[in-house]
């Protein structure tokens, strides 16, 4: 099991570098309609009849993100500025999940739901965790509590796979129809969304494996 979580380790530190890297190559490829982050996230929104989401800059690297409470599409400096393939494709993938809220997606309704449970049981996690394991001889049931907990995080993190993979779908579609990019700069915008997705799917195992450690010291232990 310790091998287990060691190898997704290191592909969770491989995946996180290959997104980089991919991220600084492609930024490096100008974008064909010569429009920037911004002005892709604008026309995407309002191409989609999407008229109550703003597009705003945030600081730091790779922390675009789009806030369903607030509405907004939040783009990292580079990236709304920038007009390259890299600034294209995360732009549009962020204004996917503005698509997605507006539209209802199923999948994306099932994680908001999870919000609020995740975010308080994470507060605690680690503590009932490390309680469970140094009383497991004399309160077990703490360790189980704390596994039921890690187990809805892990759920959350497979539920998020599908709404990333989506968002990625819609954006590279309307990338494509709208003719933003040409044929080589679409297939660097695929490639670059295809690591960023990368580093959820290396999340989830990662979550996956760290509760099957969890629940292989309650099985050692009966």
């Amino acid at each position: 099991m310790y091998l287990l979580i060691t190898l997704v380790m290191g592909i969770s530190w491989f995946v996180q570098n290959r997104l980089k890297s991919k991220f600084k190559k492609y930024s490096q490829t100008p974008i064909s309609s010569n429009i920037s982050g911004r002005e892709i996230a604008e026309k995407m929104l309002s191409d989609h009849g999407i008229y109550d989401v703003k597009v705003i800059s945030v600081n730091g690297q790779l922390t675009d993100h789009y806030n369903p409470v607030k509405k907004t599409v939040n783009l990292s400096e580079v990236v709304y500025n920038q007009r390259n393939a890299a600034a294209a494709a995360v732009a549009a993938h962020e204004v996917g999940h503005a698509v997605q809220h507006a539209r209802a997606y199923s999948w994306l309704t099932v994680r908001s739901k999870l919000v609020p449970v995740v975010s308080a049981s994470s507060r605690y996690l680690q503590w009932v965790l490390l309680g469970g394991i140094l009383l497991i001889g004399i309160f077990p049931y703490l360790l189980y509590a704390g596994i039921a907990m890690f187990a809805v995080t892990t759920l959350f993190a497979f539920v998020t796979l599908p709404v990333e993979f989506d968002a990625s779908n819609r954006a590279l579609a309307w990338i494509e129809d709208k003719n933003m990019a040409a044929p080589s700069e679409l297939a660097d915008s695929k490639d670059a969304l295809k690591w960023a997705a990368m580093t959820y799917v290396a999340a989830a195992v990662g979550s996956l494996a760290t509760l099957l450690y969890y629940i292989s010291i309650v099985m050692g232990r009966d």
